[in-house]
């Protein structure tokens, strides 16, 4: 539905139009999400889910009751960069992912963990299925009381290793994952939109490496999970990124946080 401005409050909008989307600070995700849901209506949130796990357990039990959609806003699932290199990653070993971006004063109220890592973290539990058997992390602050450099180490069962890093800090934006496995060295390249395909065919003795960078075209991430959302709703199929998504990375980026408390570099945290 679409209806004419202004509109006054929340709970006005909420009750003329047939989705919402809660792109408003983190904190604030549970307080809006609830109010749409106990309405009935299908909800876009932006990454991460909520605040809290309570928080997105609550939403995700709310959705279940009104029997709606929610979709988490975990937009690198749609850059055509990951897209182009998902069909050609099997059974990772080793993922480096490096989310780097330059100073911004609008993000230092947050951890850098739930403001950039999270991304990353949501990619990798898509991509290795395996169960999560340790996680550790060290971080430092240099601003304020909310850590600024980040780098955490994921092992999971099955023997992969994924190693991440975020800061706020960065002379240059940098959003890559590079990925090592059997047969290939997969590097994705979030930010330009760019994928590289290492691909090592044959035998020992005798290896053929071939090099392959396929063709990607630039689109709009939030238009294209904005649209996917829409079709969920309309054939009534499951979200790309679910609730439950939102909430097993979040869970991740918790226990990252939970680690940071033993870190020697950070100060009031």
């Amino acid at each position: 539905q679409t209806c004419a401005l202004p509109i006054s409050n929340a709970e006005e909008l909420i009750d003329k139009v047939d989705v919402v989307d809660i792109v408003s600070s983190t904190v604030s995700h549970y307080h809006c999400a609830q109010k749409a849901l106990r309405n009935s209506k299908h909800v876009f949130i932006e990454k991460p889910i909520a605040h809290s796990l309570e928080e997105a357990r609550n939403i995700i039990n709310l959705s279940n009751e009104a029997n709606v959609k929610i979709q988490v806003g975990h937009a690198e699932r749609f850059n055509p960069a990951f897209i182009a290199a998902k069909d050609v990653i099997n059974q990772p070993l080793f993922l480096d992912s490096q989310r780097i971006v330059e100073f911004s004063e609008s993000s230092i109220d947050t951890s850098v963990v739930l403001d950039l890592m999270i991304y990353d973290i949501d990619i990798i539990l898509n991509i290795v299925k395996s169960s999560i058997k340790k996680i550790s992390a060290t971080g430092v602050n240099i601003i304020n009381g909310n850590p600024d450099i980040v780098n955490a180490r994921i092992e999971f069962d099955n023997g992969c290793v994924a190693n991440l890093t975020a800061s706020r800090l960065g002379t240059d934006n940098v959003k890559k994952t590079l990925i090592y496995q059997k047969d290939a060295s997969i590097s994705i390249d979030f930010l330009n939109e760019k994928t590289q395909i290492l691909n090592v065919d044959g035998c020992n003795k005798e290896k053929v490496i071939n090099l392959r960078k396929p063709i990607t075209s630039s689109v709009d991430t939030i238009e294209k999970e904005l649209l996917s959302f829409s079709d969920s709703i309309l054939n009534d199929t499951i979200p790309q990124v679910t609730a439950d998504d939102g909430f097993n990375a979040l869970s991740v980026a918790h226990i990252i946080l939970d680690k940071l408390k033993d870190s020697p570099h950070l100060i009031n945290y």
